[in-house]
């Protein structure tokens, strides 16, 4: 008879379960180590757990125009509306759409829910505005008698019939700003007289108004003390401002630098845009932004080209103004009309990003506030405990239901819950920073239930043994042969939740997602804890004493389980042939 193969690995066998318990070991000590490095030691909550306000705003376009209201431009308003919501100094505010016309803004608590109500709900206002000064975005220095230098015009300037983007500018002192500035103030204004629509009125009496030396006084205190390097300044310093006043405003120039800018009275608004986009320059090859306007933007946009092209820099600039804040400073070297092009140091997403907000400024979309709803961090704490508690005494009741039914099994099904518990919380805590991901009530939810799965998961497995156990099989054989069959019913189980979960995820919105993502998440983990930590222990307790021999408290004792060995004859040993009877 032919000597067994050595090597050979039983069936559905595992040789060397260690390796599977180093890998998963590694695994929790970097996820565990990576979350006190990142200084995340606890997951983000969601605003129903640690309260805020939620606003929801509806889509709304003018007649006519009702394919203005498209994924593209609800992307665009969600970005716009979360730099509103954060310039606040609001961390963490969640602003996403919900359906094709609705737009769900949750924002932690800390902030005036009326200011923040002022500020998602908004449409975003957009102006071209001519550039009168620009200087470094930090505050002058106070005045000295040694500064009289003044500040250089940038050499670099755009060829053709294009607006080139702005450039860095050398910073001027306190008297030279000044001086510049009242300069540019007194100067005349490049705003054509057909745009203006202020009619004197006739009366006996002069009108309480501010002269214009005090009004001028007050603009050049205001740009002076501008500090575009704070980020609560930064935001504030255009808001408010009518668009027939000159203002001062903040934006970046081509290197990443902050500016500070004194701008003129707006000529032209987003609603005069019709189009923009982005797009390569076929004989540069460089990405551009290419306007076009409207019939009456177009009149205003060649008057006001016509006045910039003749002055000298920074006067012939105009600056894109969005929200208070300079995104695009291009220079005008000609007179332009019914489309422009933005030429400069693109990207293809910062072109991109540009074309984006144009075409929003010029579109007919405004929000109207839906419902505003206040979820106190006390009713979420209770809510959250009553979700801890719910989840405590399912838990307790599994264990229960393990200890009296398995005995010893019920051990190894514990560690397996501790793993899988303790890897749901890393990886919660991780993906708060990582994704945005929250731990709302649902969510909650989620990892309730996967107590269920991942305690069918062992159910199986150990079930399994025990139908070998019964025909007659000693344990260690019978863990092996058992874990083909329970590794793809336990597959199959799992993939069935995880595609509900993935489905449940894609067609929902709002907080049901947090169920959806968390059960998703935590059958996955399922699956990693069965076959790196269930699996191997198990075959590492198999060729104990206290498991091999089937202790009455193991959980699987032949006996309780019903097996009447021997099931199967074995082979009787033949005596040893004589040669000679050969």
């Amino acid at each position: 008879m032919a000597a067994p193969k050595k090597g050979r690995r039983p069936a559905g066998g595992q040789s060397r379960p260690g390796r599977a318990l180093a890998l998963i070991l590694i695994a929790m000590v970097a996820l565990t180590g990576g979350m006190f490095w990142s200084g995340h030691t606890t997951p983000r909550l969601g605003i129903d757990l640690a309260g805020g306000t939620s606003i929801t705003l509806k889509a709304k376009a003018e007649p006519g125009q009702e394919s203005a209201v498209n994924e593209t431009n609800m992307n665009t308003a969600v970005g716009i509306i979360e730099r509103r919501v954060n310039g606040l100094g609001v961390s963490e505010a969640e602003v996403q759409t919900q359906g094709a016309e609705n737009i769900i803004v949750n924002i932690p608590r800390g902030t005036n829910e009326k200011q923040a109500r002022e500020q998602v709900g908004t449409t975003a206002q957009l102006y071209f505005r001519p550039v009168l000064a620009v200087t470094s975005g930090a505050p002058a220095p106070a005045p000295s008698a040694s500064s009289s230098a003044s500040p250089k015009p940038s050499s670099s300037a755009s060829s053709g019939a294009k607006v080139g983007e702005k450039s860095a500018t050398p910073t001027a002192t306190a008297s030279t700003q000044g001086r510049a500035l009242t300069e540019a103030l007194k100067a005349p204004s490049p705003t054509p007289t057909a745009t203006s629509s202020a009619k004197p009125k006739a009366t006996g009496t002069p009108q309480a108004t501010p002269t214009p030396d005090a009004a001028t006084a007050a603009l050049e205190q205001k740009f002076t003390a501008l500090n575009c390097l704070d980020p609560k300044q930064r935001t504030a310093a255009g808001q408010g401002v009518k668009a027939s006043e000159p203002t001062v405003a903040c934006g970046q120039n081509a290197v990443g630098q902050w500016e500070k800018y004194l701008l003129g009275p707006a000529e032209v608004d987003g609603k005069d845009v019709d189009n923009a986009k982005a797009g390569l320059d076929q004989r540069t090859g460089q990405w551009i932004v290419d306007m076009e306007f409207t019939d009456g933007g177009s009149k205003k946009f060649q008057s006001i080209t016509s006045k910039l092209s003749q002055q000298t820099e920074p006067q012939n600039q105009f600056a894109i103004v969005l929200d208070g804040e300079v995104v695009s400073a291009p220079r005008v070297q000609t007179t332009l009309s019914a489309s422009a092009q933005i030429s400069g140091s693109f990207n293809q997403q910062s072109a991109q990003d540009l074309g984006n907000i144009l075409s929003y400024g010029a579109l007919p979309l405004s929000f109207q506030t839906q419902s505003v709803d206040t979820v106190t961090a006390a009713l979420g704490g209770d809510q959250l405990e009553a979700g801890l508690i719910a989840g405590a005494i399912g838990l307790a009741l599994v264990i229960i239901y393990l200890v009296v039914y398995y005995r010893g099994l019920s051990l190894i099904a514990i560690l397996s819950l501790a793993v899988s518990a303790l890897l749901t919380y890393v990886l919660m805590a991780l993906l708060g920073p990582a994704i945005g991901f929250a731990l709302n009530l649902p969510a909650v939810c989620g990892a309730i239930v996967a107590i269920g799965i991942t305690a069918d998961s062992f159910i199986v497995y150990f079930e399994r043994i025990r139908d070998e156990l019964r025909e007659g099989r000693t344990l260690r054989p019978a863990v092996e042969r058992a874990w083909p069959r329970a590794r793809r019913t336990i597959l199959v189980s799992d993939f069935v939740s995880f595609l509900a979960a993935a489905v449940l995820f894609i067609v929902t919105v709002g907080k049901v997602k947090g169920f959806a993502f968390t059960l998703g998440l935590t059958t996955l983990l399922d699956i990693v804890v069965v076959f790196l930590f269930t699996k191997p222990v198990m075959t590492l307790l198999a060729r104990t004493k206290f498991f091999g021999n089937g202790h009455a408290w193991s959980g699987l004792d032949p006996k309780r389980l019903g097996a009447q060995p021997p099931l199967r004859r074995t082979r009787r040993a033949h005596a040893p042939v004589d040669a000679k009877e050969a």
